[in-house]
C-alpha cells in the first residue's frame, strides 16, 4: 500500500493555490519500490526544487501553474504504475481489463459484438479479434454465434472474467481510498469540482481527444 506524506489542509486555503499543494502531497509517495526506480538525474527532492530549476532558465514561468501541472503529471504516473501492479497481481493485463470493463459496463447479460467492443476501445477489427482470441483461450470471455442471427458473433464475460473484474475493482477502491485519506469530504468535493472544470477546459480546446467526461473509464 502506498503511503503519503501527512499534511494538514483547511477549506479556507483550498483555492487555486491550495490545489497544487494537495496534489503535490498526494503525488509525493514514500513507496520504496517507486523511489528505487529513479535515476540520479531524476532524483529531485520536491516540486519546489524542480520549479526553481525551470525558473532559473525560463523567467516567464508561472510557478503556481507549474506546481499544479507538475503535481498532476506526477500523480498520473504514480497512479498508472499502481493500477498496473494491481492488474498484474490479479493476473490480467491492461488490454484485458479494458475488455472486461466494457462488457460489465454494458450491463446484463454482459455481452457485446466484436465491432461494438472495437469501437468502444478504439481498436481496429483485427486488433480486437486478436485480443478476444487470447481472452477466450484464458477463459476470461466467450465468443459464440447469436442464436437469433447466426451471422452475428457475441462476446460475453465468463464467471472467471467477472471475478477478475471484481478483484481489480476491490483492490483499486482500497488504493484510491488510501490516496485521498488526508482530504476531508469537503476538500474531496472541491477537488473533484476543480479537476472537472479543468477537464472541461481541455475538452473545449481538444474536442477530438479521448478522456472526455462522457467516456466510460
Amino acid at each position: 500500500m502506498l503511503k503519503f506524506r501527512p499534511k494538514e489542509y483547511t477549506t479556507e486555503n483550498f483555492d487555486a493555490n491550495g490545489i497544487g499543494g494537495i496534489l503535490r502531497a498526494m503525488s509525493d509517495s514514500d513507496d520504496p519500490a517507486t523511489d528505487a526506480d529513479r535515476t540520479p538525474t531524476q532524483e529531485l527532492r520536491s516540486l519546489d526544487e524542480q520549479i526553481a530549476l525551470y525558473q532559473r532558465e525560463f523567467q516567464d514561468l508561472d510557478p503556481q501553474v507549474e506546481q499544479i501541472i507538475s503535481a498532476l503529471s506526477r500523480l498520473n504516473r504514480r497512479m498508472t504504475v499502481a493500477y498496473g501492479r494491481h492488474l498484474s497481481d490479479i493476473g490480467v493485463n491492461g488490454a484485458e481489463w479494458e475488455v472486461l470493463k466494457a462488457l460489465v459496463l454494458a450491463g446484463a447479460p454482459y455481452q457485446l459484438g466484436p465491432g461494438e467492443l472495437a469501437k468502444r476501445l478504439g481498436l481496429t477489427p483485427a486488433a480486437m479479434t486478436h485480443r478476444i482470441d487470447r481472452m477466450v483461450t484464458e477463459g476470461l470471455v466467450t465468443r459464440e454465434r447469436d442464436e437469433t442471427n447466426r451471422v452475428r458473433v457475441i462476446v460475453g464475460i465468463t464467471e472467471l472474467g467477472r471475478d477478475k473484474w471484481f478483484a481489480v475493482m476491490r483492490m483499486g477502491t482500497d488504493w484510491e481510498g488510501d490516496l485521498l485519506q488526508d482530504l476531508t469530504p469537503t476538500e474531496r468535493t472541491l477537488l473533484g469540482e476543480l479537476l472537472t472544470r479543468l477537464l472541461r477546459r481541455v475538452e473545449d480546446a481538444q474536442p477530438d481527444a479521448s478522456g472526455r467526461l462522457s467516456d466510460l473509464d
